[in-house]
């Protein structure tokens, strides 16, 4: 189950356990129907069976388990789990629902849940719905204390959470990347928290600013002794107390662990970079911006001063920490990375030179064009190194203005769904697959995506019967278009699924048992599975559902 399941998460998984049982009962107030203390009514079906902790196994008392309707995700009823952890709902319609639960100290989720997907489960005559074991993962908590020299606390530094994404990193091109997750100040005594964490890898910086910093241009600091002891800064510091971002320690937090992780900032002498700041011929400024990266991603960003660029043609950062950081200067632009560790005055010829890329989207044949949404393109090697870049679709335009040489991967949504790219036009010329290529000069390009909303739906079997929580692949036969066009989803309870936004094109479809830690995204990982798997066309115009000709066969990894 993919669309309605991922949605409901995201907006209630940052609540805290109270809240998020406060908002459900409130829903459920105004339910078709509810079942108090777990006994089934004695009309329709029931969906009961046991919470449990899913690091000890010890059942879950007093856990909100509740009923939603898959379509809207409102709530169809609710029942706290008794003593042993048990819970009943009944009264149901025969239908597909979601099922999700919360208590205050545990991560709400859905049932089996694999990141953005989970099982549904599906009531009807002669389906088992009883005897469900629902696994529930206590929270974990990470915190510490951010010192200075001396080993005075910080007050107001920033520290930054940082993640290694088990699964849903590879989805857009995005590979292994680390991404930031959450962001915590510290108070007065240099305390911070990050509360309702899941298991998983992570990794902490901090930028802070020294309290009594002073930072001076390179004429006034030349001033004196005691205004260059002043000019001082904090490179962010990475846990445990490293500046080195590839020294950092990776965090491994496991599910209802309390983990501290204190961290020692250092001050060091203040760098300064000049960069030059060129007049156009219609007079404007070519104006410098220097922005700071952890992990590939952009933390902060500084323009240079106006004044002094029309002044002198150059302009002066001051207060700049040693570290990592990213310089877009010139004209036509230029974006160079930096690894700082000494003042300078930038050469204005360093750096990878950018262009615009600009285009449109259009749709099959009768089809209507997509209209507003977001465009993002990706930098095609996955890794560590520029991030995703956003803009604006607009009546089905959109437009980049600097954007870096190297291959990239389109990608759009509108309406609040993807919309499969399936081929780039550059220069007239048609490529299958969602790359472009940039070098040196402004791009145009026009993407033909998919807007029909096809479903691809089926059954996962496992010798004769359905099987619940399998993962489920969609892969493209042409391998050029397998990251624009894959899709996957969770096999319900039994053992039906629905792969959703299905551009028209050839697909074989497979069933992994334990599949979640599969790489999915890369077409040589499947390629041991798609021989028992089940072959689909998906035609132009072919509807809202194409039905599999055959049961897909549940394989082992």
């Amino acid at each position: 189950m993919t669309a309605s399941a991922p949605f409901f998460s995201r907006l209630i998984r940052p609540l805290s356990g109270c809240l998020a049982i406060l908002a459900l009962v409130a829903s459920a107030i105004g339910a078709d129907a509810q079942v108090a203390g777990g006994a089934p009514t004695s009309k329709g079906y029931s969906i009961g069976g046991t919470v449990v902790n899913a690091v000890t196994g010890e059942p879950v008392r007093r856990a909100l388990v509740a009923v939603l309707a898959e379509e809207d995700s409102h709530t169809v009823g609710s029942v706290e789990s008794d003593s042993e952890g048990r819970f009943s709902l009944g009264g149901l319609p025969a239908a597909k629902f979601q099922l999700t639960a919360s208590k205050r100290g545990y991560l709400t989720a859905f049932y089996d849940e694999h990141g953005e997907y989970s099982t549904a489960i599906v009531t009807g005559e002669g389906l088992a719905t009883g005897g469900l074991v629902f696994q529930l993962t206590p929270a974990s908590v990470l915190h510490g204390v951010v010192t200075g020299d001396g080993g005075d606390p910080v007050e107001g530094a920033r520290v930054m959470l940082f993640e290694r994404p088990r699964d849903h990193g590879r989805v857009r091109g995005l590979g292994d990347r680390i991404t930031q997750v959450n962001t915590a100040t510290t108070d007065d005594t240099g305390a911070y928290d990050f509360n309702e964490l899941a298991a998983g890898e992570y990794r902490l910086a901090v930028a802070a600013e020294p309290w009594y910093a002073v930072h001076l241009s390179s004429a006034k600091r030349s001033s004196g002794d005691a205004a260059r002891a002043l000019d001082v800064a904090y490179p962010v510091t990475f846990f445990d107390s490293t500046t080195d971002e590839s020294s950092a320690i990776r965090i491994v937090l496991a599910g209802g662990r309390r983990e501290e992780a204190n961290i020692n900032l250092h001050a060091v002498p203040a760098l300064h970079l000049v960069v030059d700041t060129p007049s156009r011929p219609d007079g404007s400024i070519a104006r410098a911006e220097l922005r700071q990266t952890i992990f590939g991603a952009q933390v902060s960003a500084e323009s240079a001063g106006f004044l002094d660029a029309m002044r002198t043609g150059t302009v002066e950062f001051t207060g700049v920490a040693p570290g990592r950081y990213e310089l877009a200067q010139g004209d036509p632009p230029r974006v160079v990375e930096l690894e700082l560790g000494a003042s300078q005055h930038v050469d204005p010829s360093l750096g990878t030179l950018t262009v615009p890329v600009s285009g449109s989207l259009r749709a099959g044949p009768g089809a209507a064009p997509p209209e507003d949404g977001t465009v993002s393109l990706i930098a095609n090697d996955g890794t560590r190194g520029q991030a995703p870049l956003q803009a604006a679709l607009i009546h089905g335009a959109f437009s980049f203005s600097t954007v870096p040489a190297g291959l990239w991967e389109l990608w759009a949504d509108a309406g609040g769904r993807a919309l499969p790219v399936r081929s780039i036009t550059v220069d007239g010329r048609t490529r299958a697959g969602n790359l472009v290529t940039v070098r040196d000069r402004p791009v145009q390009v026009v993407g033909a995506v998919s807007t029909g909303g096809t479903r691809v739906e089926g059954f996962a079997r496992k010798g004769s019967k359905g099987m619940a929580g399998a993962m489920v692949v969609l892969a493209p036969r042409d391998p050029a278009l397998h990251r624009a066009l894959v899709r996957r989803d969770q096999s319900d309870s039994d053992g039906s699924f629905s792969l959703r936004d299905v551009a028209p094109g050839h697909y074989t479809v497979v069933a992994i048992e334990d599949g979640w830690e599969l790489d999915w995204a890369q077409p040589e990982a499947l390629a041991r599975y798609l021989p028992r798997g089940i072959g689909v066309t998906v035609s132009e115009g072919a509807g809202k559902a194409v039905r599999l000709g055959g049961e897909v066969q549940v394989q082992g990894r």
